[in-house]
């Protein structure tokens, strides 16, 4: 390849890399929905176990999955980490030591999301009344090291080697450039293969410091085991590659059979990246995984072909064959076709609107994708045009063919000094010679080759199109690392709506000491279980106390009720119901009774609304 291509190549892999790691790390699909108790809740007794519940389902593996600290920063958890998922619900739950002190404890936590990316977090909890606390979690959670990034940037060559793997494979079995055109695009599917086994060792590798597990943790993982199947795959593939590039390779039914081994290859090898990326949660999976397969194999039909194509008509001794151009544009074509349809519905499948397309990170960069496609199409419709004008090369020696050398071509121009004879005793003489003939050769069949207009024009047209498609591929590696938008705009609409609801009521039993204030506070304030923490104050701020305190909820909307409890006495002023349950959504009448003395006692009502 010529200097200024390589460098031009160099430049765009370099950029496609400082793309993907501007974007950050990689952002999760699942997120923490809920939990018990809750963030900041105040429980009255040592609850039996702390739940987790997240929006998609998740992986919890290793020692450091899901632990409960107590002030002092010791673990009160048993380590047994139990799947509570249940009608559509994911819960996770870790056991607790009994008879736990009063105080702050801590829950730290890390997970695997379905879609492949870590996720992690930290809240805390107080039994009795809240307590200082001595554990100090990490600020930055995994994902986030330098790992995290290592692991973010090998993306990148992994897809770009399995492009250019069956990209050049294809070209090579539905094109047919020639014998003399087929080392050139021989040698770019083995830099595929390569590039893609060296870049999928690498991710196993980082997946563990990037996770923040071991390497058995990860392999019992659902990426841990995509990884691993790759491996295999690439390790068979390498044997296809070497019968690819054989001579044998060249008859009709050896192609068959390469085509038929490669039509199995291909597409288990894709399926590594569809059953363990996005396109296995959310909404359609069972849809989605299918259309990311034939959306792998056509931008490596397309992408990776378009690789090859470059490299012939920079690299091949001779031109290329207009037939070979032809079908490939062919190729292209139906390729494009079938990225778009897929495209289309992934597009549709996670980001669900206009406002998350807009507003969201994902749906940005996918606006940038589909200019950045438009464009490339926009091109590819130019170097069609420049197809059409292609005429077959003038027939001629064959390219190793000895032919005598012209004067104008030699590498000194026609004033330079005859050659001398090239006797038996002067190897060295003969030596130069031949060299010197080799490079008259290329120069001609460079000077012939780059004659022809059409195939000028449709070489800097191809190498437009390499520019804009190393940029979409780095654009897409940033897509499969960033949380879908419809996800992130559900989990911000969630991250509003559900939130604790706080009452305040005034009360006046009318008795000594019967005036103050109920402040009442329902987490999460939600249908299901919730906790209610009440607490009394007198006209000063101070806590006050009572004799007896009743609550009851009816649901007049739906003859609902009454729902009656009795809080437990935490402290002074203090009371607390852990097991206060709205079956329904709807504007509830809590009704509070209170008793300050054997005949003082007043029953307030108010209305909340839980959504």
């Amino acid at each position: 390849m010529t200097t200024t291509l390589s460098r031009l190549l160099v430049l765009l892999t370099a950029l496609g890399a400082v793309l993907v790691a501007a974007t950050g790390p990689a952002h999760a699909h699942a997120s923490l929905t809920g939990s018990s108790p809750a963030d900041g809740e105040v429980v009255a007794t040592s609850p039996e176990r702390v739940e987790l519940t997240f929006s998609e389902r998740v992986s919890l593996t290793g020692d450091q999955a899901l632990r409960v600290l107590d002030p002092a920063g010791e673990r009160v958890d048993t380590g047994e980490i139990t799947d509570l998922s249940a009608d559509g619900v994911v819960r996770h739950g870790v056991a607790l030591a009994d008879g736990l002190a009063d105080g702050t404890y801590t829950v730290a936590w890390q997970a695997i999301s379905a879609d492949s990316h870590p996720i992690a977090g930290a809240f805390t909890f107080s039994i009795g009344a809240p307590s200082e606390t001595s554990v100090r979690l990490p600020a930055q959670g995994p994902g986030g090291s330098t790992a995290g990034t290592l692991y973010d940037l090998a993306r990148f060559p992994a897809y770009a080697g399995f492009l250019l793997l069956t990209g050049g494979a294809a070209f090579l079995l539905v094109c047919r450039p020639g014998p003399a055109a087929r080392p050139v695009v021989q040698r770019l599917t083995l830099a595929g293969w390569t590039t893609a086994t060296a870049a999928t060792l690498a991710l196993l590798l980082l997946r563990g410091p990037y996770t923040g597990t071991g390497l058995r943790d990860v392999v019992d993982t659902k990426t841990g085991t995509a990884l691993l199947c790759r491996l295999l795959l690439l390790g068979a593939a390498a044997l296809w590659v070497a019968a690819l590039t054989a001579d044998r390779a060249r008859g009709r039914r050896a192609r068959a059979a390469l085509a038929g081994t490669g039509v199995l290859l291909a597409p288990a090898t894709a399926a590594t990246w569809a059953l363990a990326e996005h396109a296995s949660t959310g909404p359609w999976s069972w849809l989605a995984v299918p259309a990311d397969l034939v959306h792998l194999l056509a931008a490596g039909a397309w992408l990776g072909g378009l690789a090859a194509l470059l490299a012939l008509l920079y690299r091949s001794p001779v031109p290329v064959p207009r037939a070979a151009v032809r079908r490939f544009s062919r190729l292209a074509f139906w390729s494009v076709v079938a990225l778009a349809a897929t495209g289309l519905f992934q597009s549709w499948r996670q980001v669900g609107g206009w406002d998350p397309l807009l507003s969201t990170r994902y749906g940005q960069l996918l606006v940038v994708k589909t200019a950045l496609v438009a464009l490339l199409v926009g091109t590819a419709w130019i170097s069609r045009r420049w197809t059409a004008r292609l005429a077959d090369p003038p027939a001629g020696p064959a390219p190793d063919a000895p032919d005598a050398p012209d004067p104008q071509d030699a590498p000194d121009g026609p004033h330079a000094p005859p050659p001398a004879p090239d006797g038996p005793d002067d190897p060295a003489r003969r030596a130069q010679l031949a060299r010197q003939r080799a490079a008259v050769q290329r120069t001609r069949r460079r000077r012939d080759r780059d004659r022809d207009t059409g195939r000028t024009g449709l070489r800097r047209s191809v190498l437009a199109e390499a520019a804009i498609a190393a940029a979409v591929l780095a654009v897409t590696t940033a897509l499969t690392g960033s949380t879908p938008a419809r996800t992130e705009a559900a989990a911000g609409t969630s991250a509003t709506a559900p939130q604790p609801l706080s009452l305040q009521l005034p009360y006046d039993t009318g008795g000594p000491h019967g005036r103050g204030t109920a402040l009442i506070d329902i987490t999460p304030g939600v249908t299901g279980e919730n906790v209610l923490h009440l607490r009394l104050e007198d006209p000063e701020g101070l806590p006050n106390g009572a004799e007896e305190v009743r609550i009851a909820l009816t649901l007049p909307a739906e003859d609902l009720g009454p729902l009656r409890y009795e809080p437990a006495h935490v402290d002074v002023g203090h009371w607390v119901a852990d097991d206060l349950r709205l079956p329904r959504p709807g504007d509830w009448e809590l009704s509070l009774t209170l008793r300050t003395s054997e005949i003082d006692q007043t029953t307030e009502t108010t209305t909340l609304t839980v959504g």
